[in-house]
Parts: structure tokens; sequence; C-alpha cells
């Protein structure tokens, strides 16, 4: 029997770093929503109270970053400089300039907008083609926004993060071994009162009962107290998550981050595509599991290389199957735009709880191949 242990971990959309990410995809779908051909390649960074956005931006559109930002971070609900931050009082620097001419040129032609390799990944485990672990842990995490929100357990704050243990036999998620949940909270709460109420309210609501047994092991706030939450705790940064916004490690991951980039950035489209691709191939049963790797060079119009794995699983052969991407799929920069309506302001709705998964999402379209 082969049996091991597989753990990924999600944050909630009051995380430092995925504020930022939402504060970025936020922009940019402000400026889509003006101007589908706006190109945007935005960063953000957060300490304290000060947020810091710098970037390049080519676009006809008029968009007040300063007032998205504010609201971005009010929508997550920041409003406590002692604590985490506050969107009322926060201090926003704008840096911006336009898009490279040297990058423009090339993709003005259709080319990539930069060279990199890009992964996609699927798998028949869960009904979203998902790896368990990652599922679990953003479901959790959601979960955890879900009952500060709607004022179920009032007193958290919006920081916090998930992981999850799982434990497979012969590649098949058997049990949840462990659960971890540390949660942003107010001052003065008592400890035993929060770790009752994430289990019977966040942890019992989310985790399938058969997944879990006496040997199941839950951790919350292990460490103690955790009042002081966001970026006053911590730094926050565009693109620090790139492995909660995919597949929680289970799967490789070419590098580029995805948050605040619009589409002729082929690290954010492709992997999508990528994705599209690898879902459809085990959707439509060619394979129980599915990886495909995308190259691709600055201003060239198709990829370089395509490669998959099915690990052993596929019912045709992966040159095959290469053919049948090939023969299916449009995989130039704009091509995969067209093909996934990647000029749509969608970003935002992407940003948290992973990019993948979601069925609203194009890219998580399951078609007839």
């Amino acid at each position: 029997m082969n049996k091991y242990y597989f753990t990924s971990e999600s944050v909630t959309e009051g995380h430092p770093d995925k504020m930022c990410d939402y504060i970025a995809d936020k922009i940019l779908d402000e400026y889509l929503m003006q101007d589908k051909e706006s190109r945007v390649a935005v960063g953000v960074f957060a300490c304290k109270n000060r947020i810091i956005i710098a970037g390049q931006i080519t676009s006809n559109a008029k968009v007040n970053i300063n007032e998205i930002t504010r609201k971005t971070i009010k929508e997550i609900g920041y409003d406590n400089s002692s604590t985490d931050i506050d969107y009322r009082t926060c201090d926003i620097d704008i840096n911006i300039t336009k898009q490279s001419n040297d990058i423009a040129k090339g993709v003005d032609l259709g080319g990539a907008g930069d060279q990199g390799i890009m992964f996609g990944f699927a798998i028949s485990e869960t009904e979203v083609f998902m790896p368990y672990a990652i599922f679990m842990a953003h479901k959790l995490s959601k979960r955890l926004t879900e009952v500060r929100k709607n004022n179920i357990i009032g007193y958290l704050r919006p920081d916090g993060k998930t992981q999850v243990t799982v434990e497979y036999e012969n590649d098949i998620p058997k049990r949840i071994e462990n659960i971890l949940i540390s949660t942003q909270h107010l001052e003065k709460i008592d400890l035993n009162i929060l770790r009752k109420d994430i289990m019977s309210e966040v942890i019992m609501k989310i985790v399938p009962e058969y997944m879990m047994d006496r040997d199941t092991k839950i951790f919350i706030n292990p460490n103690g107290e955790f009042v002081i939450g966001g970026s006053l705790g911590d730094t926050g940064l565009t693109g620090r998550k790139i492995i909660v916004d995919t597949y929680g490690g289970y799967a490789r991951h070419g590098g580029g981050a995805f948050s605040g980039k619009d589409a002729t950035k082929v690290d954010r489209s492709a992997t999508y595509m990528a994705r599209h691709i690898a879902k459809n191939i085990v959707a439509n049963k060619y394979a129980k599991k599915c990886e495909i790797q995308l190259s691709y060079a600055i201003g060239i119009n198709k990829p370089l290389s395509i490669y998959i794995n099915t690990f052993e699983t596929g019912k045709i052969n992966d040159e095959e199957l290469v053919r049948l991407i090939n023969d299916n799929f449009d995989l130039t920069p704009q091509g995969i735009i067209k093909y996934l309506n990647l000029k749509e302001p969608i970003y935002s709705s992407a940003t948290n709880y992973g990019h993948f998964g979601k069925a609203y999402l194009p890219w998580e379209k399951i078609v007839k191949i």
C-alpha cells in the first residue's frame, strides 16, 4: 500500500499579500471596464498604514486609483490602524508610468508580452478537478471570511490562514490528518470560545465527517492571541501567494504571478489556458491526472514548446494528446485572449481562494474535445 501525507495552505482575503493582490486586480478591472485594450502591469506593497502602488499602464481610461484602493480595503474589512490598517487614514503612494515601447512593439504584433514557462494541472479527485488539500484549504478560508462578514462570529478580523494535511492511500485521499486555522480577532477574546466557535461554525460546516476521525488533529490559533494582523503585523506584496493561487504545491508552477496583469502577459493568460486544457483532458476522461507546460518568448506569437504528463493514467499516449491540443486550441496570445474572453473585467473575482476550481471563470468551462 502506497501511503503518504500532503499539505496545502490557503489565506483569507485579509491576508496582507492577498490584500495587495486584490487591490491590483481591482485596478486592472477598472481599466478594462473603461478600455478593453488597456495594458496593465501593477504591483502593490503594503506596510503598516501605507500602500504603495507602482507599475506600467497604457490606457485611454481615466481611473481614480486612490479611490479604488480605499474602497477595496474597506470591502475587505480593514478599518483600524492600531491593529491592522484603516482604509480612511492609510497613506497611498502611486507611481505609474506607461508600458515600455520595447515590450509594446512585440505585443502590438500579437506576440507574447514576456518570456516564461507556464503550467496547468487537473486531477479527478474532486468535483472541480483540483487536488483535495488545496480544495479544502480554500473552502475553510472562504468560510472564515463568511462567518466574519455575516457576523456569525462577530469578533473576527480580516487576516487569516488555513492549512490541511490529507492522508493518501494508493494516490486516493482517504482522510484528513490535520487542520490548522489561524485567525485574527479582537482584543480580549477568550481563546477557548474562539476555538469552539471556529470548530463549530467553520470546520464542521465545511469538512465532511467521513474525512475526519478521532486521530484527526485540529489546531486553532496554536500560537495563542492573534490581534495584530494585516499589514501592521506583516508586510504585503502582490504575487507572493502564487502557490495558494494555483495547486497548493501539488503541481508545478512556472513562477509568474497573476494579479495586476492584463492578458497580454502570458504568465497569466497562458497559465489559465494550460489549466483549461488540463482540466478538459481529465473531464473528457482522456486521463485521471494531467499536467501541461507551455513556454513562450517575448514578441513571438506561438509557444516554443508544449509538454504533457498524464502520470500513466492516460487512455492515449501523451504524444497523441499534444496533437489533440494543437488541433483544438489556438495557443497564440491573441488566440488565448479571444477564446477565453480575457478582455473582460473578471480578474478580481478570481483573486481570492484560488484562481482555479471556480465554475464561473471562463478557463474553468468544460468543453467537448
